[in-house]
């Protein structure tokens, strides 16, 4: 099979197939599932060369891309490498609050150096009571006259012992304004003194995020550590979650099209009872119906990319990229699995590594759910109650 029918095309192609061949990111992301660790010769090599940040404006370091170029190369470094080091490219894109409202003195300190890979700069959302309900926050940031003591626990923390800083959202009793009710911004060093930090367990997938626990016990941060505005912290964060579910979708389709491929040939040339297995309508129907729920995902995200980059309003259909890439590969990665049998229930091939890597789409960056949530909103804009009533006046 053709792989330029397989892979969006972009100028950068050559260059970044280039770079992954050169340094081995496909035996790496594999050695780093086996033994967990953050990558930080891929990362500063990434930083060098410019494969971090592909949207990032080229005054900060970045290659100015816009947002459907950026998802075109992501894809394709997902369907080369797997997710690590396609995820890895999107950290400043995760960090753009720190771009977007942060001081001169804060970006040229940690956001450009983040860039060029040489600092690694985290997010820290999470708790233990707080997942997707970020008014549940309980992070307390106690203001005085020199800055402010953050006290609380960060939980599902990714980097949470390699991270250099992060960005930490906490509530400031009586802030003024916002609509979450005190939720603001700091960016912390994770060296500051109160400050400590604890992996936790082994996760199903993605483990060289080494997430853990980090724990704050009056540590004191000073003013100018605040991103942006007292209560605005969520409102910050919005458009860069808007941004990044569409970017992560594209990553999740990126690996399941690598297995399928692999699987379509593998199908084609595995002999069982004596035919192919692509003679099988139970083994080749799926793989049939899976090309084509990867190529409408594709274009459904590739189109939310293009509006995002046309500033549109796409949260809904972000929420919507994001859970359909996510369900799609799953399915995809599933069969590609289930269609190598023994092998490919094992860590022989890449198929079961890579369902668990992508597996985590469903919970991180906004579950599933919450993605239905956002996405019904756009139906019911006024809600299901006003909207009947307001059918039912007009005699529909």
């Amino acid at each position: 099979m053709d792989e330029s029918t397989l892979l969006p095309p972009d100028p950068l192609s050559d260059e970044l197939d280039a770079f992954i061949a050169d340094r081995h990111l496909p035996d790496r992301g594999r050695e780093l599932d086996r033994e967990p660790s953050f990558p930080r010769t891929e990362f500063e090599a990434m930083g060098s060369g410019g494969w971090l940040g592909l949207t990032v404006p080229g005054k900060l370091g970045g290659r100015a891309l816009p947002l459907p170029r950026a998802g075109a190369l992501l894809y394709r470094l997902a369907y080369r490498s797997g997710t690590a080091f396609a995820k890895l490219s999107l950290q400043p894109e995760f960090s753009s609050v720190l771009r977007d409202v942060g001081s001169a003195a804060q970006v040229e300190e940690w956001f450009r150096p983040l860039v060029q890979g040489e600092r690694l700069v985290g997010n820290q959302i999470t708790e233990a009571s707080a997942g997707s309900d970020v008014m549940a926050l309980r992070l307390q940031a106690r203001r005085d006259r020199s800055g402010y003591l953050l006290t609380g626990e960060k939980t599902e923390v990714a980097f949470s012992e390699d991270a250099d800083a992060a960005i930490v959202y906490g509530r400031v009793t009586g802030a003024a304004g916002g609509a979450a009710d005190g939720v603001t911004a700091f960016l912390v060093s994770q060296k500051s003194p109160g400050l400590r930090r604890t992996r936790v367990g082994t996760d199903l997938g993605e483990r060289w995020q080494r997430r853990g626990t980090v724990t704050y016990r009056d540590v004191r941060v000073p003013l100018d550590a605040r991103l942006g505005e007292e209560g605005e912290g969520f409102e910050y964060v919005r458009p860069e979650l808007t941004r990044e579910r569409t970017l992560l979708a594209m990553i999740y389709l990126g690996v399941a099209r690598a297995s399928w491929a692999e699987t379509v040939r593998h199908v084609g040339e595995r002999v069982a009872f004596g035919k192919h297995l692509a003679n099988n309508e139970a083994v080749a129907f799926p793989l049939v119906e899976d090309g084509a729920h990867l190529d409408a995902a594709g274009l459904f995200v590739q189109r939310t990319l293009e509006r995002l980059e046309a500033e549109e309003e796409v949260d809904a259909d972000a929420a919507l990229s994001k859970w359909m890439g996510t369900e799609v590969a799953l399915t995809v990665l599933d069969h590609a699995i289930q269609f190598h049998g023994g092998r490919g229930y094992s860590n022989t091939l890449p198929h079961e590594q890579r369902w668990r890597d992508v597996r985590s789409g469903m919970i991180a960056h906004g579950s599933s759910e919450i993605m239905h949530l956002l996405a019904a909103r756009r139906l019911w804009p006024k809600g299901p109650t006003a909207s009947r009533g307001s059918q039912e006046k007009e005699g529909r």
